[in-house]
């Protein structure tokens, strides 16, 4: 890490460690702002965007079908920003009993993780608030039999780490966070700002608190993923998302070199603005995004009822598509509570009607798919 690159005393300051290496120690929160004309600007869309979901999200009819296919969706695109390479599809076919289509295993144990850790995370919000404690849950629980797992899984680093290309050290890294001594003041420093309340709007101190958070990186493996979970569950916790299905993880994906860029700005020019005018972009877009997705999925949802509306059986397992677009004739009668010829003759009506198609290729077992519904699922409308 080049030392001279940090130019920002108010953003932290860079040690030498007694190893020799050089490591920066970021300065507690908050940071000085100005609020300009961009600023307030940018704040303000954002805030109607998040404001305009999460009043969606109140009066959806059956949130949780939505909301189970987000947080999978997300899951996927969060992984994915680590080279996880599994697709929704391979998630969600894994969720299905029988026979596995896909090979990426160990891909989407990963993926699973995440879902876990989320949903726990959801869970514990309604008796907890946001700790240093359900970090290190959350880490636990994403960390748990996968790659990266020898890392002390639910405990903070007590060993230096960085970032940088594949190859680099300690000496040329592009980023060394603090070591583990400094890590821990700046762990009760972040705690102390993320139980901050009332002092500044939700939005811009959940941007400082991610930021914050990849600045410590005080895991071993697992801080992008824990971090990005942050995000979600922060606003949940403000009470500024009734359910959650905001998820920032498609828009850095999309532009990651420009948020890695910007992350690294802050350390080394103290560049808070041109960072939180990125993230507010972000929830800005991506809120826009899920409530379009989300009327498009109640309307394909009414569509198909209005269809199936003398078709009892049939319009049973509608809802659960919309849960798991993926289903076998197996789970369709564990569904209906119905024999197997019963479940059969629903899942052959839901064919006729265009809904579901075999893609198993198999003669026992078949698997079939509600395309309509994965791809309203995996290909959300363009912001507005």
């Amino acid at each position: 890490m080049d030392p001279t690159a940090f130019k920002a005393p108010e953003a932290g300051r860079v040690i030498r460690t007694p190893k020799g290496y050089a490591a920066f120690v970021p300065a507690p929160l908050p940071p000085t702002l100005d609020y300009g004309a961009d600023l307030v600007r940018a704040l303000s869309r954002a805030d109607a965007a998040l404001s305009e979901l999460s009043g969606l999200g109140q009066h959806l009819p059956n949130p949780h079908l939505l909301i189970a296919p987000y947080i999978r969706r997300e899951a996927v695109l969060s992984s994915r920003i680590e080279g996880t390479k599994a697709t929704l599809s391979d998630l969600l076919m894994d969720e299905v009993p029988g026979p596995r289509i896909s090979r990426k295993t160990s891909d989407v144990r990963e993926v699973r993780n995440y879902v876990v850790a989320l949903e726990h995370g959801i869970r514990r919000l309604r008796t907890h608030p946001l700790s240093l404690r359900l970090v290190r849950e959350l880490h636990a629980r994403l960390m748990k039999g996968v790659r990266g797992g020898q890392a002390t899984p639910g405990e903070f680093r007590r060993s230096q780490n960085w970032i940088g290309p594949p190859g680099s050290t300690l000496v040329n890294a592009t980023y060394v966070p603090p070591p583990p001594e400094q890590m821990q003041q700046a762990l009760a420093d972040w705690e102390h700002f993320l139980h901050e309340r009332d002092r500044f709007p939700d939005l811009v101190q959940c941007a400082l608190i991610h930021e914050q958070f990849e600045a410590i990186h005080p895991f071993i493996d697992g801080n992008g993923r824990v971090g990005r979970l942050l995000i979600t569950l922060f606003l949940i916790e403000r009470g500024r998302l009734s359910e959650p299905l905001l998820y920032l993880s498609a828009y850095i994906e999309r532009t990651r070199r420009t948020y890695y860029d910007l992350l690294q700005r802050v350390r080394t020019h103290g560049d808070w603005e041109g960072w939180l005018l990125y993230f507010l972009a972000g929830v800005d877009e991506t809120a826009r995004q899920a409530v379009d997705q989300a009327r498009l999925l109640q309307s394909l949802r009414e569509r198909y009822r209005k269809r199936l509306a003398r078709k009892a059986k049939a319009l049973a397992l509608l809802d659960q598509l919309f849960v798991n677009p993926y289903i076998t004739v197996a789970r369709a009668a564990e569904i209906l509570g119905a024999s197997n010829p019963t479940a059969r003759q629903a899942v052959a009506l839901l064919e006729k009607e265009g809904l579901l198609k075999e893609v198993s290729g198999r003669a026992w077992g078949r698997l079939y798919l509600a395309e309509p519904i994965l791809k309203a699922i995996e290909g959300p409308p363009k912001a507005r």
